[in-house]
């Protein structure tokens, strides 16, 4: 029997009368073109009412027409914002962006900021679309990708973030203070996703960079938590960074834990890394023996593996399409449309609902317009052209237009019951929500590159390809092109014969009156020690490191499909008294 005739359309009927593009009586999908359009004329409203009302403050308060500070103070919307506008076409807006961004935005601030918010929003939204800013049309400098305004504005605000590292554990600290580092009094308890959620962007910096210290404190990070994990295989949703103990130790796929995942699957991929595969295909097996029931996922004790919650948390409808990175298509189906079920019944997500009872949570109706959902939908319509994905697409359009949209903007569903809503419009409504809609119906985006256009880009190590396809997205749906991480480094052997050529050229500078060559090191350069430096954890003076010796190809291929996942993150979540 079709799924459909199954799912009680609920309050949902009110809400969707048929337009051109919906479903007809024939059974047919959603028209994308139609709904392209009206992605795109979401996006604007929503956009162009933040601009006149809100900007320079990180967010629109649509119901009061005005803006404030929430995650720093960096014009978070805009940034987070940028790459959408490319998406949907706007190279014109982009460019102005750009300018803007480089002309206002200072992270030399007096301010507490949250390392993961600030790590997945600012450094990814930079590093997107520094990547990108050559397609939009930017006149790029002289090495591009390697370097760059909006490359160096995203290693500023990553430095920022790098004294939250410093733990005995490795793991970082929730908070940092953007000019004076971590506050004596910063709290040690951190959520498992804002200790696990940084290989993507940090090592696509040091890639570009050439400084290993990113990649290096986000490989360890996750390392801890793996190290951390129970002798059934789950991790728990917050720990001490100090001393390595869980405080909270529920074990799910949903708010805390999500991104940990996520950035295993989407690291193995970027990287070409077997180990993170490996690792997140273990965790997989823990949390398919322990957490799932009829294809739903419940809260679980880290240790017992008893239920200690049984609700569904819109955080967790990242998980299908991150199912569908690993090639579980079918599994990932089957829980796409438990979730979807939801959705038909509310018209939305609610943050937590109760599996047994099927109804929302007291205190948890709300529906900040997350994607999530929307998300999955994309993947998996990218992987099995399924019409019902494209309904969801349709519903989700019907549904935000109806119950959120303002004058100012589209606002936060307080209660899904009621639709009573809520002053504020997250940036990840512009930076995900709208941007996995758009590409849910425009099959043919450069994000869908199958490889057959690319772009050869000439840098100061060689010829580049960019632009192929196969774009990963970090948990904020800012996509990194994977090719650019091989842009601006060469095989060592490589970079070490070229930093001893100019090590021998300035000797020679110095000595030019000898007219006498040096001889040239055989010991690899090695950076000098200061501030953002860290030794390994595994070999920290370096002593016996040899150079490695010439790879073969990774078993591990880049698709051609786009990668992206994203769960904003209510960290606190298990910790709240109400």
């Amino acid at each position: 029997m079709p799924f459909r005739l199954l799912v009680p359309l609920g309050l949902l009927c009110s809400l969707l009368p048929l337009h051109n593009g919906a479903p007809g009586p024939d059974g047919t999908a959603p028209d994308p073109a139609y709904y392209r359009e009206r992605v795109k004329a979401m996006f604007y409203h929503a956009y162009d009412s933040y601009l006149e009302n809100a900007f320079p403050y990180d967010e629109l308060r649509p119901l009061t027409c005005d803006g404030h500070d929430t995650w720093g103070s960096f014009s978070l919307t805009l940034i987070d914002a940028l790459d959408t506008l490319l998406i949907l076409g706007n190279v014109s807006e982009f460019q102005r962006v750009v300018e803007v961004l480089q002309d206002n935005v200072d992270f030399d601030i007096d301010v507490n900021a949250s390392v993961f918010e600030t790590n997945i929003r600012v450094v990814g939204g930079l590093l997107s679309a520094h990547l990108l800013s050559k397609k939009a049309g930017v006149e790029v400098e002289a090495g591009w990708p390697c370097s760059g305004p909006l490359l160096r504005m995203a290693e500023e605000a990553a430095r920022k973030l790098l004294p939250a590292f410093q733990t005995p554990t490795g793991m970082p600290y929730g908070t940092v203070n953007l000019l004076h580092g971590v506050n004596p009094g910063e709290t040690p308890v951190t959520c498992t996703a804002g200790i696990g959620t940084f290989i993507v962007e940090f090592a696509t910096l040091s890639s570009l960079t050439g400084d290993p210290v990113f990649e290096d404190v986000a490989r360890v990070a996750l390392m801890r938590l793996w190290e951390s994990r129970s002798d059934i295989g789950l991790v728990g949703n917050h720990i001490d960074v100090l001393t390595g103990k869980w405080v909270a130790q529920d074990a799910g796929i949903g708010a805390g834990v999500d991104s940990y995942f996520e950035y295993l699957v989407k690291g193995a991929i970027l990287l070409q890394d077997k180990k993170l595969m490996a690792m997140f295909l273990e965790y997989n097996k823990a949390i398919r023996n322990y957490t799932r029931f009829d294809d739903w996922y419940l809260w679980v004790q880290m240790y017992k593996g008893t239920v200690s919650m049984p609700v569904f948390q819109s955080l967790e409808a990242y998980w299908p399409g991150l199912q569908s990175l690993i090639g579980d298509i079918d599994n990932a189906m089957r829980t796409f449309l438990n979730y979807y079920t939801v959705w038909k019944q509310f018209g939305g997500l609610p943050e937590f609902y109760n599996i047994p009872q099927g109804y929302t949570v007291e205190k948890r109706e709300g529906y900040p317009l997350r994607p999530e959902l929307i998300e999955s939908a994309m993947y998996l319509y990218r992987a099995t052209g399924d019409p019902t994905l494209l309904e969801l697409g349709r519903d989700a359009v019907e549904s935000i237009e109806k119950i959120s949209k303002v004058e100012c903007g589209f606002a936060t569903i307080k209660d899904l019951r009621d639709h009573k809503l809520d002053n504020r419009m997250e940036s990840f409504f512009l930076a995900e929500t709208v941007k996995y809609l758009y590409l849910l119906f425009d099959p043919t985006n450069f994000i869908h590159n199958n490889g057959s256009t690319f772009d050869a880009v000439i840098t100061p190590y060689g010829e580049c390809i960019l632009g192929a396809g196969g774009y990963i997205f970090n948990t904020e749906a800012h996509p990194i092109d994977p090719a650019a991480l091989h842009c601006c480094r060469r095989l060592k052997e490589e970079q070490w014969e070229v930093e001893d050529l100019m090590r021998e050229f300035y000797s020679l500078k110095r000595n030019r009156s000898r007219f006498q060559k040096t001889t040239m090191s055989s010991r690899p350069w090695e950076p000098p020690a200061g501030p953002g430096t860290f030794s390994s954890p595994e070999n920290p003076d370096g002593a016996g490191e040899k150079k490695p010796a010439k790879q073969k190809a990774p078993l591990l291929s880049c698709p051609s499909q786009p990668f992206t996942s994203k769960l904003a993150l209510l960290g606190q979540v298990f910790l709240d008294p109400s």
